[in-house]
């Protein structure tokens, strides 16, 4: 008979999903080397969702914004938000993006707001980590 004491009480694993697979498989999005000159001293990555609602830019965006100031408007809150609240391993944080297509009226491209959570965490091997990401992408 088998000692129970020792034994998993969930049973093996069945699978798992690293952080690494889902930085190359474009789940998560791994802006470590921008978020470093913002001021984060550890790996930080973005859901795809936040990318694509907040950083990428939409076809006509080209000339008016560049992903590089979005992406740093991003961290640069998201780093704000985290050290107003550095007791906790989450926080939800606003950031307002404004919809700039000229199909738009003038009363639609008002900022929008939306609300990412910066969530601290393990990584694969354990250290801290940051991702930013909707409530909806955890």
């Amino acid at each position: 008979m088998p000692d129970t004491r020792t034994a998993d009480p969930f049973g093996s694993v069945v699978f798992t999903y690293t952080r690494r697979q889902a930085i190359e498989d474009g789940v998560l999005v791994d802006v470590t080397e921008t978020a470093r000159e913002a001021g984060f001293s550890i790996p930080v990555a973005l859901s795809r969702a936040v990318w694509d609602r907040l950083v990428a830019l939409p076809e006509g965006y080209f000339g008016f914004q560049d992903e590089t100031g979005r992406l740093w408007d991003v961290l640069w809150m998201a780093r704000h938000y985290a050290l107003r609240d550095g007791d906790r391993d989450r926080v939800t944080m606003c950031v307002l993006v404004r919809d700039i297509r000229k199909d738009l009226r003038d009363s639609d491209r008002a900022p929008r707001r939306h609300f990412p959570v910066v969530a601290i965490g393990a990584g694969d091997e354990s250290e801290p980590v940051v991702t930013i990401m909707f409530p909806e992408d955890d």
